[in-house]
This record gives C-alpha cells, structure tokens and sequence, in this order.
C-alpha cells in the first residue's frame, strides 16, 4: 500500500471521526428543552377524588404533570407504566419533594372517583385531576397539549381522545422546566428528576 494512500485513508478516518463527534448524540429520550421552546405553563386549580387542589399549592416541590384518560388503550398507560417505573427508583427521601398529577383530557367520562382509582394502580403519589371541559381546555392550552375526540364505532362510548403524551416537570416555583417524551424508560425518567432534585 503506497504512502499515498495511507495518508488519504487516515485523512478519511480523521474527517469520520470529527463528524461523529461532532453531529451524534445519545438516545437519552429525555426531550429537555431550553426555556425559551417550551409552552408558558402556569398555576391551575382542578378536581380530585379529594377536593379541588392548585398547583401553587405544592409550592417548594417538583411536580409531574401528564394529560391524558381513563379510557385510553395504550398510549396512557404506557407513558405512566415508564414514568412510575422512574418515580420508584427514586429514595424516599427524593420522592417526598416530589408530586404528579394526571390530568384528564376526558373530562365527560372521567370523574374524580375514577380518576383516583386509576392513577394509584401506578403509584400511590400519582393524583387524579379533572373539571370542566373549559378548565381542561384552558389549561391544556398553556401546556401546550393537544387533544381530540375521534369517533370509533367500536368504543363503547363511541369515541376515543387523541391526545399529546409528553409528561411536563415543573419547578419549586411553579415554573416549567422539561418535557419528558412519551415511553422514556424509567431509569431515564429518575435520571432527570434527580438532575432537577441535586440542583443547589
């Protein structure tokens, strides 16, 4: 093999290894964004199988927040089965500065009672909560999640809910910080939350 070429096929090799390190990344599916790109978010006050409860009320904790229903096939529970999976390799020490709520996009169906009964088969911490479709709409809207009936003759109600999966973290201050995107596997899930619960 001639000088020549060895110094061309390290010349490639060279350029291959700079654009690696370049352009790739891991797959950590955890969809933190800068401030600037995510929705305004914002306080709202909504019902549970307890009352109504505001998000200002849990000031000086993280919380999660999904939006999602009862009724769902598949997207619902899997978002919850990984995020839940991550809630359960934290301490207890870590989960107790922490709170999710599962906030229903089906507000027709889903009453508080169900809601309860629903998000505890995940884990104990995760709260129901729904109200109005106004209240939905409004506060769905500031998270920017999307959501529609599609009608299905199959369903026994006649209609499914299109619906966004991410789940949002907010801060101690009520302020958003992340979205977690859909189906993120719970051990990436407790990776972020515990980037959030070691900042000073």
């Amino acid at each position: 093999m001639s000088e020549r070429l060895l110094v061309v096929i390290a010349a490639l090799l060279a350029l291959l290894l700079v654009g690696v390190f370049l352009f790739w990344q891991p797959d950590n599916r955890l969809s933190e964004q800068p401030v600037a790109t995510l929705p305004p978010g914002g306080d709202f006050t909504l019902t549970s199988a307890d009352g109504r409860i505001a998000l200002a009320d849990y000031r000086g904790k993280f919380t999660l927040v999904y939006f999602g229903y009862t009724y769902c096939p598949d997207i619902c529970p899997t978002s919850l089965t990984a995020t839940a999976g991550g809630l359960q390799m934290l301490s207890a020490e870590e989960r107790a500065r922490l709170a999710m709520f599962f906030v229903s996009v089906d507000p027709k169906r889903d009453t508080p009672e169900r809601l309860k009964e629903y998000a505890r088969f995940f884990d104990p911490m995760i709260v129901g909560m729904t109200g109005t479709s106004a209240e939905i709409a409004e506060v769905a809207a500031r998270y920017g999640v999307f959501y529609s009936e599609q009608p299905v003759a199959t369903a026994g109600d006649g209609y499914v809910v299109d619906h966004s999966a991410d789940t949002y973290l907010i801060g101690k201050d009520g302020q958003l910080l992340a979205r977690i995107a859909h189906a993120t596997p719970p051990d990436k899930v407790a990776a972020l939350i515990r980037q959030y619960l070691n900042q000073p």
